[in-house]
């Protein structure tokens, strides 16, 4: 899964979850700024992207999250971490 795809996905979700016109949505958006995602949205958006990564997320990798590129870069970082030995 390539950081495109990841992007793809969020916007979809964003789209249907939120109802945030995919136009709105660039890798700079800031969340909480520009898209009106509080936190409990954020976890709810934790929630949907869960599937992507076929784990459960630990909230401790997006506490630095302020635009959409970081969460496809933490997501990113979840799907092609190396499981420990």
């Amino acid at each position: 899964m390539t950081k495109d795809d990841i992007f793809d996905r969020i916007v979809q979700i964003l789209n249907q979850t939120f109802d945030i016109e995919p136009s709105r949505i660039t890798r700079e958006s800031r969340l909480g700024e520009d898209l009106d995602i509080d936190s409990i949205d954020a976890v709810d958006l934790i929630v949907q992207l869960k599937p992507l990564v076929g784990k459960r997320l630990q909230p401790e990798a997006f506490k630095s999250v302020r635009t959409v590129q970081d969460v496809v870069d933490a997501l990113y970082g979840l799907v092609h971490e190396t499981p420990a030995a």
